[in-house]
């Protein structure tokens, strides 16, 4: 159970909230591992699962106990993308309209090549091909779908309109002001393949992307006007936030004559552990590594017995281990002295996903941190 016994862990430290993201935050899209079709000759020996804010990892080992091969179905569902507001800015790491989370697999160290399908939903209902008939890109966030929107004729904005595809919004793009076409749909995206576990033989997969990562300029904690807002409790409970670690937070903006949140960039990292409990049975060894990046920063998630490997890194494992609950990871980056942090007051941030946390001291409970 992955949050049963959190532990915080410091170095010297798919819904959102209610409130609206601030200006100078970007909200994080929750992305997990592979969705494997259950075979019960097929048995998962292993889950090696490493976290940082550049690079998600995970490596799989497999084993087909049966005397024949074994083909099943192997899927990786990206995160869906929906632009709901022109205010709205979501973390897209990559410039790919299909592959946005540059997403890569290899089975026994060879590159595996994947099928696609993408999907798009609005109002409950598929308008996929509708979207291609009219050549619009159908990924909602790149700039050159909205500029294809406004090509339409005006006699298909009323029908788009209609059935929930877009919205009209004004504004001056250079030419004064204008209304344009925004896209309201969801993008569904999902690579897939077809593998083959020999019989009597172990096949390693390996899996990596890059994250989606929140990210907001300074954080808000510490900030003493916010200790009472609801979003300060939710954090507590999403990353697993112990008093000390509010401390830390609090004595760094006290030494920075911060009279507004602490001297800390925030990243918000969202993984979809459950994913992982599709398999028949459960995860004989699993093993968690999160990176925090830098020695400075301080880092929060829920875990049991995590300990510290290196300066960055923190480690939990787990035997037969079967997730019941989703990850999230809040890293707090150290902004550079000459950082203007007291110009204007950070706004309550947002997230989109589940909890966790981090120190260094005691690997387990609630230890304190440095």
């Amino acid at each position: 159970m992955l949050r049963s016994m959190p532990v915080l862990l410091a170095a010297g430290l798919a819904a959102a909230s209610g409130a609206a993201l601030a200006n100078d935050s970007s909200a994080e899209l929750a992305a997990g591992g592979l969705i494997f079709v259950r075979n019960e000759n097929v048995e998962m020996r292993s889950e090696d699962l490493t976290i940082s804010a550049k690079e998600i990892v995970v490596r799989y080992r497999f084993f087909n106990k049966s005397a024949k091969d074994v083909t099943v179905l192997v899927a990786f569902p990206m995160p869906e993308i929906k632009i709901e507001s022109m205010y709205q800015n979501i973390s897209i790491p990559a410039e790919d309209p299909v592959n946005f989370l540059a997403f890569r697999t290899t089975v026994n160290g060879q590159p595996v090549t994947t099928k696609v399908e993408q999907r798009v939903y609005a109002a409950g209902l598929e308008r996929t091909e509708l979207l291609r008939s009219l050549n619009i890109p159908l990924a909602p966030h790149l700039r050159q779908t909205g500029e294809a929107l406004d090509k339409l004729p005006k006699a298909k904005w009323d029908e788009l309109i209609r059935i929930g595809l877009v919205e009209v919004e004004t504004y001056d793009a250079g030419k004064g002001m204008q209304e344009h076409l925004a896209p309201r749909w969801a993008l569904q995206t999902t690579f897939y393949w077809e593998q083959t576990f020999k019989a009597g033989a172990e096949t390693a997969i390996t899996h990596r992307y890059k994250p989606s990562v929140g990210a907001s300029v300074q954080t808000s904690l510490g900030e003493p006007s916010q200790v009472d807002e609801d979003w300060y409790e939710e954090y507590r409970d999403k990353y697993c936030i112990e008093q000390d670690f509010y401390d830390a937070v609090e004595r760094a903006r006290r030494e920075a004559n911060s009279t507004f949140g602490a001297p800390f960039s925030e990243q918000r990292i969202e993984y979809v552990l459950k994913t992982g409990a599709n398999w028949a049975g459960p995860i004989k060894q699993f093993r968690l590594v999160v990176d925090k990046g830098d020695p400075d920063s301080l880092v929060s998630f829920c875990g049991d017995d995590v300990r510290k490997i290196s300066q960055t890194e923190f480690e939990m494992k787990e035997t037969d281990f079967t997730p019941d609950d989703d990850l999230a990871v809040l890293i707090l980056k150290r902004l550079p002295p000459q950082s203007p942090v007291e110009q204007s007051p950070p706004q309550a941030p947002v997230e989109q996903s589940p909890p966790q946390a981090p120190v260094e001291q005691s690997p387990s409970r609630r230890p304190s941190k440095k």
